[in-house]
Parts: C-alpha cells; structure tokens; sequence
C-alpha cells in the first residue's frame, strides 16, 4: 500500500523551531486528520511537507520515495498536492477557466464536476464572486487535476457554515474511498473525525495524540484536553 510518511520533521520559523520531531503517515485510500488548537504548528507542518518551505530536519517519503530534499513542483509531480487555506483563485477568470488552467492539453476538468456537481451551474461564473463554499470545492477540484495520490488540506472548513463544511467533508470522505490519500488539517473536530480513520493531535509544535478517529470521538473528554493542548505527555489507543 503507498503511504505519505513524515518521520521526525522539524520546521523552523525566522529562527524558531515551529514543528519539533513530528512523525505521522497517511495511508492510501484514507483520510488523517491533524488537530489542534490555534499555533500549534499543523499549517508549518503541511508547509514543510509540501515543499512551501524547507524542514530542518527529518525525512519524508512518497510511496517510499524520498521527497524531503525536492522543490515543491516536483512533489506536486511525485503525487502530493496541497490545498492551503487561503483559497487562491484567479478572481476574474470564470470558474471553468480557474480548472483549465491547472489542466493538461489533453484533459478536462469533468471529475470536478463528478466531485461537485453543483460547481456545473457555476461554470461561467467569475470565481471572486463565487461563495466561499464554492470556492473552497473550486480548489480542492483544481489540485485534483494534478491527478496526486496524496491531498494535504489545510483549514478547509475556515469561515464557512456548518452546512457546507458538511458537504465538503463528504467529498473527502468520497475522495479516500476511490484510493486517494488525504491529510485534513480541521477546526470542525468532531465533523473531520466522523470521516477519518486515524487521527493526530498536535500541541506545542509536536504530536501529543495518535490513534484511530472513533476512539477520540468516544472520549469526549481527552478529545478536549488534547485539542487544547492540556495533556501532559504523549498517548495513544
């Protein structure tokens, strides 16, 4: 089976170990998801991994593959893709046009419209007047093209209602269930635990929580201790 594996990454910050000896994996045809509260260094991690910005040290491998040493653009061709959580479009180019440009001469942009089929409608439609919900599918459909067979995404229910983060949850949830990879970095706890099969919390730069996501959504109670950063040391199930 491939594996996306992160194994003692560090990431430093204008001088500052941001990320500290962070190992995690994620497995094909799964969704992991990467909690914790606010600067507990999930966005550098993602970063780091997707070659946005260098790591100080550790390994990371594709498909046991080293990649820890290659630009971003050639990740992205090994099969890793990153949705950041700025949802980056270009804003006067319609829809349909923002998902041409990340295509090949040879390809069309339908599996995003298998994928969000309300997107069609949409099409034409320049994307800065698309809502944030549609421009959050508009992204994760255009990374899609790039036909990863890992997905990191950052942040993807930010400022968006409940309803929609519901949706989006279920396209990623459909998104592993077809072989795809992806590593969900979440607010919405206890929604990105729902579709997850294993889980990570993070606290302080490092990993404080590993295990499967039902066992976390059971304990409600080490599920707030841990996503606040409260526990003491490192556990698992």
């Amino acid at each position: 089976m491939s594996v996306l594996s992160i194994e003692d990454v560090s990431v430093d910050r204008s001088g500052l170990t941001v990320v500290r000896d962070v190992s995690l994996h994620v497995d094909a045809g799964s969704v992991t998801v990467l909690l914790g509260a606010n600067g507990s260094g999930r966005t550098t991690l993602l970063e780091g991994v997707s070659g946005a910005i260098p790591i100080s040290a550790g390994r990371i491998t594709l498909g046991g593959e080293r990649i820890e040493r290659k630009r971003a653009w050639r990740r992205a061709r090994a099969g890793l893709a990153h949705v950041e959580q700025n949802r980056a479009v270009f804003r006067e180019l319609s829809l349909v046009d923002n998902l041409r440009a990340a295509c090949r001469p040879d390809q069309r942009p339908d599996r995003v419209f298998d994928l969000f089929p309300e997107l069609r409608k949409q099409s034409h439609v320049p994307a800065g007047l698309l809502s944030g919900g549609e421009q959050q599918m508009l992204v994760i459909g255009r990374a899609l093209l790039g036909e990863p067979r890992f997905l990191l995404i950052d942040e993807m229910s930010l400022g968006l209602a409940p309803i929609v983060v519901e949706r989006l949850a279920r396209a990623v949830r459909a998104l592993a269930d077809q072989g795809m990879g992806v590593l969900l970095v979440e607010q919405f706890a206890a929604l990105a635990l729902r579709v997850s099969d294993r889980a990570y919390v993070m606290s302080r730069g490092g990993i404080v929580f590993e295990g499967d996501g039902a066992s976390l959504m059971a304990d409600r109670h080490l599920l707030r201790a841990l996503y606040l950063g409260q526990a003491p040391a490192r556990t698992g199930v």
